[in-house]
Formats: C-alpha cells, structure tokens, sequence
C-alpha cells in the first residue's frame, strides 16, 4: 500500500488551521501530526510532497455543473472528460453534475444516460442529482428508488416554461416526496411564466441585445419566486436549496425562512460574486458571453451576497458550470437575446476567485473552505468523506500557493470553451498540486491524471438535515 507525507504546510479546513504534516495511505488520510513532532518524523513514505510556505486545503467540491447539457438546440461544450480535468486543474476533486429526465421519459432513463456520459470518462469523482422535468405519479415513485441509491438531490425549476417549468402543484407533490424520502429540494427560483411575457414584449419592441437578458428577468420575480418556493417548502414540510441566488432581495428571503429556523439554504457562484450586468452590456454582442439565468445583477446586488456568505444566509458557492462557445454557440442569439444559450464557464476558477476574496477581505480562509469544500459536502451527503482533511478522509487534497499569481485567460484555461468569463483578472494564489484519492492529478502544474479515475461517489442525505 503506497504512502504519501505532505511535510510542512498550513492545514486548512472549515474548522481548524494547522501547521502539520499529512499522512496518506491506500487513498485516504491515514494521520495528521504536528510538525517536527516525533509522530510527523517516524513517518516513512514512498512518496514526499514539500508543501513548506503553501497551504493544504480539502479538494473543492463543485456540487452545480452541467458537462454535456443539452441545451436550446445545442450542448455544453465540456464533456465530462475535458471538464473534470479543468476542474482538477482549478482545485475542484469532486463534481455534483445534473442527469436531466426528458419531458415523457423516466428519472432511471435519464439517470442511466448520464452514467454512460461519465463512466469512464472523469479525471476527478462524481455524483448526480436529478432534474424533475416531468412531475408526475411514475417519476414521483422513482424519487424514492433513486434516493436508495444515493441521488439524494432533485432539481425542479420555476422557469422555462415548456422545456423544465413545474407549476405550484408539481412542487408541492415533488417536495412532500421529499420530505418523506430524505431527499433535498434544489430549486430554479424564477417566475418563468412572467418572464416569458417580458422577453415577448421586449423582442416585439425591437429590444434584442444581451443586456436585455438581464432587464426581464427581473430581482422581483425571483425574489417573489423564492418567496413561493420556501412557502411550498413550508407547507410540504420539507427542506429546500435554491440554487444560483444572484439578488439582494432573493438574499432576504432566503434569510428570512432560516430566522424562523426553517430549513431553508441558498447557493450563489462566483459570476455574481465578481460579474455584473455591465459586462452584459459590454458593446457589440460580447455581451452573450455572460448570459446566464439567473441573469447578472447591477453591481451593488454583490456587497448582500458576500454578507449573505459571511453570516451563513448563504452556505455554498458553486459554479453552475454550463459553457457555450461563443462561436457558433452564444452566436445563435444574434439578434434575439431569447435564443442565446444560458450558461458560463467556471468550474476551473472557483477556487482562485474565492482565494481572492480571502485576498480582499470578504472572507476568512476558513469560511473559503467551508464554502467550497465542507459545506457543498455536507449539504449533499459527501462529508466527511470529501471537503475535509482528517483521518478516514478520501485523499483529496491541494496543494496551494497563496503567494503565486496569475492571470485568467482563454489562452491558458483548461475548460472547453473560447473564452473565458474573466479574461484578463489578475489573481493572487494558484493550485500547485492536486491529490484525488492520495494519486497525483495535477503534480507541479502538470497534468498528470487521466480519464476515468474518477469514480462514481453515492451520497447520504442532506447532513445539516440529521
């Protein structure tokens, strides 16, 4: 059974900073000790890794991408190959992605697509929750089969009328499932109905760049949405996660809910944290390449997400990964902002983009951990397997340089993409090594993982649920 050290960083988790060393053996972290303690030197090993100035922190976990999701007539254009191995490349060692049922169609056919998408295929570990595209007696059944198999998570979506949309009563029917089988609720809080009258009336008025994306999708009608949601959550008994919240408003409630103590958590990413409704408005049409929904916010909606983050009315940032070219991919919008594919790359820069807000001040190192590894994997039945360093813990680890810098480009990303969402960003830290289950998969700022490492992870339920 191999043997790894890692001598002489700084251990950061959710709860501790430590200055130890690390023992891995079979995978998993066998031991931590002190450094220059008698335990740290009696460790002998096949392998040493000198992590001295650096941090070693818990691999991400991104529990919110799309590789290969079809969406308006095209498909994210990131398999699960070439995104799991930019996610490595970011920090990220465990993806949460969607299997999508199709409207007619069953969870397991869905499910079972999205095994054969992946299987084989992943440079890091994965696991799914499900979209509920069709709530109806027969999918609602199968809730429960998935449950047992550990996709404890089902997404639904107030938004996209004929395409995802559930109305009030399919919710509510799809939350009582759930608060009787222990899954968890992940909900698209956008009144999509409303919406669709807007984005109508803005074409019919010859309004019809990317900003005005932004302009119809309106902070009330996901503000009003995730008020809806959490009352359906309420009367169901059942817990909800409302996914991507990019407004101040959408913030409060959500606040509001966990104040009366109910179990009520919210997700944002880091495109709203850093983004803003002037980069949709950036001239020509490079505006398309921030389309996403929910849409990018004015830039004063950021300072309530960052609090939302640091007083825990936000619990996770994910990244909502779902690229599109901009060649002949966003270009299918041209002249109909309705028709540009929503979505955007990130899931390589999460990690980095939260290190900088360490860098900044908006958070605490600790509360970085916790927001991109600990949490995401609590919230959805990983820990303490993934998102921690502790004994019995799988092997996902990073080695971090908080002292190097870099700058985001297309020209140098990993993801499958032709550009990148924060071209030109000047960041402070970088990953150096990432261990996935004690093997090296990027070693020194090599790749050196491969396709099909990955392993297929089942979750437990919800843990801020037990």
């Amino acid at each position: 059974m191999s043997r790894t050290v890692i001598h002489g960083g700084l251990v950061i988790t959710a709860s501790d900073e430590i200055h130890a060393d690390v023992l891995i053996e079979g995978g998993r972290v066998a031991a931590l000790a002190a450094h220059g303690t008698e335990a740290a030197d009696s460790w002998t090993a096949d392998r040493t890794i000198d992590a001295t100035g650096k941090y070693v922190i818990p691999g991400g976990v991104d529990a919110h991408t799309h590789m290969e999701m079809p969406f308006g007539g095209t498909f994210a254009a990131d398999t699960f190959e070439t995104g799991t191995r930019a996610a490595a490349w970011g920090g990220t060692t465990t993806i949460i992605d969607f299997a999508v049922q199709s409207v007619g169609g069953s969870l397991r056919g869905g499910l079972d697509a999205w095994y054969a998408k992946a299987d084989g295929n992943c440079a890091i570990d994965y696991a799914f929750h499900m979209i509920l595209a069709d709530v109806n007696e027969s999918s609602l059944m199968e809730m429960d089969l998935l449950v047992s198999e550990g996709i404890t998570s089902f997404k639904l979506f107030m938004a996209y009328p004929g395409v995802f949309y559930s109305d009030d009563g399919q919710i509510l029917r799809a939350m009582q499932r759930a608060e009787n089988n222990g899954g968890l609720i992940m909900m698209h809080a956008e009144n999509g109905i409303a919406i669709d009258v807007l984005v109508a009336q803005a074409l019919a008025e010859g309004r019809t760049d990317p900003r005005y994306h932004g302009d119809v999708r309106k902070v009330a009608l996901e503000a009003e949405a995730t008020h809806r949601a959490i009352q359906l959550a309420r009367v169901a008994g059942a817990p909800l996660y409302v996914v991507h919240v990019s407004a101040d408003e959408a913030v409060a409630e959500i606040a509001a809910a966990r104040h009366k103590g109910l179990p009520v958590f919210g997700e944002t990413c880091p495109q709203y944290l850093f983004l803003s409704t002037d980069n949709l408005a950036e001239p020509g049409f490079e505006g398309a390449k921030y389309v996403c929904s929910t849409p990018l916010r004015p830039r004063e909606h950021q300072a309530a997400l960052w609090r939302g983050l640091r007083n825990n009315e936000l619990q996770v940032v994910s990244t909502d990964h779902c690229p599109f070219c901009f060649s002949g991919q966003k270009e299918m919008g041209r002249g109909d902002f309705s028709r540009i594919p929503n979505g955007m790359p990130g899931v390589e820069n999460r990690m980095d983009l939260l290190h900088q807000a360490v860098v900044d001040g908006h958070l605490t190192r600790r509360r970085w951990i916790e927001i991109a590894c600990a949490s995401p994997a609590r919230m959805f039945g990983l820990y303490p397997k993934k998102g921690t360093i502790a004994p019995g813990a799988d092997a996902d680890i990073v080695i971090y340089d908080p002292h190097a810098t870099q700058t985001i480009s297309a020209e140098t990303h990993h993801m499958n993409v032709d550009y990148s969402a924060y071209e030109g960003r000047q960041l402070t830290g970088q990953v150096e090594t990432v261990l996935s289950r004690g093997e090296p998969v990027i070693e020194g700022r090599t790749f050196t993982g491969h396709a099909g490492h990955g392993m297929y992870t089942p979750r437990a339920t919800c843990q801020y649920l037990d």
